[in-house]
């Protein structure tokens, strides 16, 4: 056995994190041609469990959407959502008033803070032909003391994400550095702000039948590497197959070899909070009564209320990849 490997486990839905992530799930759906209004035909809904539909029937979900894939609007408070869209587009929606479509390498950085209502859509745009979408969602936790920082709204646009190709590996770095090569600033008040956390968030191909290795981290961190796409991959002697997430001593090199097929991979890194959690659904705090005063503020707040017409809200058809700020600011790509 390598010695940098110190467990594996298969991924589930959603896959297992270690501190400081809480949570993170990997969404591939093979979206079939739009219906003209954003959605499937209504053939295809037929058998499926509208508004809970997490069975991946025909190679698709619509998960909570009911004419289009997605989830409408639900609260958040205190931790971060980053969300990575690799193949087709969300759109979002939030009670700061901010929107956007992003995708086809875009990241989101969302910081709920003290709490904020959003909504991700994936809208089928494309009607003569097939709508994939690939997608991660990352749930960072906020330590206590930036629970109830104020909300905040950040695009990372696929131009300007670092891309590092070296011989045989493509590394595209969405938090953190890597071989010196730095990750653009997240949100202003994440744990990956702070530089000595050593966050990061490495999404990496390697080329089949080729050797990688991982750099050690600087500091004590925790390192989880998924394993999701691919044939195998040989730690030694010891032999991973794909869906599976691997355990990291991050003080060590990690060398592998990757078998026949490319591999893909996401690398979930930081030094750990180390602080007492407790979770509820969308609210994530360190006590139980803090659980409670959320849900309570929620109700008799609703986080601001929602300023959009429709709680599954999409933008228009033609428009393409934008971000809208809570002060106005617009930016179109």
């Amino acid at each position: 056995m390598n010695n940098a490997v110190i467990q594996t486990f298969p991924l589930g839905f959603p896959w297992q994190t270690q501190d400081p992530f809480l949570f993170c799930v990997y969404h591939l759906d093979h979206y079939p041609k739009g219906n003209g209004e954003m959605g499937p035909d209504s053939k295809l809904l037929e058998g499926r469990n509208i508004g809970n539909d997490f069975t991946l029937k025909d190679g698709w979900r619509m998960y909570h959407g009911s004419t289009i894939p997605g989830f409408p609007h639900h609260p958040h408070r205190g931790f971060e959502t980053i969300t990575i869209v690799n193949k087709g587009y969300c759109d979002h929606s939030d009670s700061l008033g901010a929107a956007g479509r992003f995708g086809e390498g875009d990241v989101q950085w969302m910081t709920a803070g003290s709490g904020v209502q959003h909504s991700e859509m994936f809208p089928l745009l494309k009607d003569d032909d097939e709508n994939p979408l690939e997608l991660f969602q990352i749930w960072l936790n906020l330590p206590k003391a930036s629970k109830f920082v104020d909300p905040h709204f950040k695009m990372l646009w696929h131009e300007d994400i670092p891309v590092i190709e070296e011989k045989n590996a493509r590394i595209k770095v969405i938090a953190g550095t890597y071989k010196g090569i730095g990750a653009n600033p997240p949100a202003p008040n994440s744990w990956a702000a702070d530089k000595d956390n050593e966050v990061a968030i490495w999404n990496i191909h390697v080329e089949a039948n080729t050797e990688f290795t991982l750099p050690k981290a600087n500091t004590e961190v925790s390192r989880t590497l998924y394993f999701y796409e691919g044939d195998s991959i040989q730690f030694g002697d010891q032999k991973v197959m794909p869906n599976f997430g691997i355990v990291l001593d991050a003080n060590q090199e990690a060398k592998f070899t990757v078998g026949d097929k490319k591999g893909h991979f996401l690398v979930l890194q930081g030094k750990p909070i180390a602080e007492p959690v407790a979770k509820y659904g969308p609210f994530v705090m360190n006590t139980d009564t803090e659980i409670q005063q959320a849900m309570d503020e929620y109700r008799l707040t609703q986080f601001g209320g929602w300023p959009w017409p429709y709680p599954d809200n999409v933008h228009e058809k033609e428009k393409g990849r934008f971000a809208k700020y809570p002060d106005g600011t617009l930016v179109e790509k």
